[in-house]
């Protein structure tokens, strides 16, 4: 096995120098960097962890804490966003230490990540409006990165989706094709991603005059089966009284309301329109559905890409200033959505 003096032999300059331009440190000239770059590629060398970790007082890894409440291994969401996330951190030789906490407890782990020296940072997923873990990484001054954000102007990074305008598109989508009576199946509601999807969602609809029952609209997790039982509820309502149209914060809730719709014999694309929010899962490909759905895209193994970049800068120095990114969503339309039937064009 190739050692660092090994390396420092074949290049004819010091071990503490192979040692500094493998770990980045500033003194060592470009040219000889390059070198010893090379040459450590050459002979497939793999520096020791723990000497690396004494030269940059750097532990080489960063740190997430899931709730245990959320069953994560079910979770399609979760298992593409970590497979993602797991090969951009492996590029940078940065491992990812993933903790689980019971209720209440998120924030002990948080401080023992960040006191004992285990992690350089830590990555936050579904951020709340009033996000104790965010306080907790800002006044410890301690890098780390959002999959989402709490408000518009904020000092941290992160990378978030534009959920204001996902909804506003499939509100006007739906509004263009005669459709007033919209329910809308949203994620849970202390998430800030939901919160903000629910304001455009009672936006857009009230700029058009249509109003919407506390009965059209419901916060839960993301599933198929809550989806089909919100479905099915305000599908079995009189004809004059249930939606004509759906909109959806996941396609797995989109399924939901597919199987509650033909359960009824009603058609999706004829009778009942759909309009989903698609993370573009590998399992699941919603052109492929029994009716191609309509969606507004967002890839999350995008942000999961762009987060592992975005933290490995932070543990590097970087500016959270100059890493906040808010992606813009594309509508593809398919054909689960159509024109309001006509008997159902008339006004509540």
């Amino acid at each position: 096995m190739t050692k660092l003096k090994d390396i420092a032999a074949h290049l004819g300059i010091s071990p503490a120098t192979v040692s500094r331009a493998l770990n980045g440190f500033p003194e060592v000239g470009a040219k000889t960097r390059a070198r010893v770059l090379a040459a450590s590629k050459e002979f497939n060398y793999a520096p020791n962890t723990n000497a690396k970790r004494l030269a940059t007082g750097k532990s080489g890894a960063v740190g997430m804490v899931f709730g245990s409440s959320r069953n994560l291994l079910m979770d399609p969401h979760f298992l593409d966003f970590l497979a993602g996330l797991s090969l951009v951190l492996s590029d940078r030789e940065i491992d990812l230490v993933i903790r689980v906490a019971s209720p209440g407890k998120q924030l002990e782990q948080y401080s023992r990540l960040m006191g004992n020296g285990s992690v350089d940072g830590m990555i936050v997923s579904a951020p709340l409006v009033d996000d104790t873990r965010i306080k907790a990484l800002l006044a410890a001054d301690f890098p780390f990165v959002v999959h989402g954000r709490t408000h518009d102007d904020v000092p941290y990074a992160y990378y978030d989706i534009d959920n204001d305008g996902a909804i506003t598109d499939g509100v006007n989508l739906l509004t263009q094709l005669g459709h007033r009576r919209v329910a809308f199946l949203n994620g849970p509601q202390d998430m800030v991603f939901a919160q903000q999807r629910m304001r455009a969602f009672e936006r857009e609809m009230g700029k058009r005059g249509n109003p919407v029952p506390a009965a059209f609209v419901c916060h839960d997790e993301m599933g198929e089966k809550l989806g089909y039982t919100r479905a099915a509820q305000m599908l079995d309502q009189s004809k004059t009284a249930r939606p004509t149209a759906f909109i959806c914060s996941s396609i797995l809730q989109a399924l939901g309301v597919m199987r509650a719709t033909s359960e009824r014999g009603l058609v999706v694309g004829k009778d009942i329109s759909i309009v989903a929010h698609d993370d573009n899962l590998p399992q699941f490909h919603s052109e492929n559905f029994a009716v191609p759905l309509t969606v507004t895209r967002a890839p999350i193994r995008d942000a999961a890409n762009q987060l592992g970049r975005m933290i490995g800068a932070l543990v590097d120095g970087g500016n959270p200033k100059t890493m906040q990114h808010t992606e813009k969503t594309d509508l593809i339309m398919r054909a689960s959505t159509a024109s309001v039937p006509e008997g159902d064009k008339a006004s509540w």
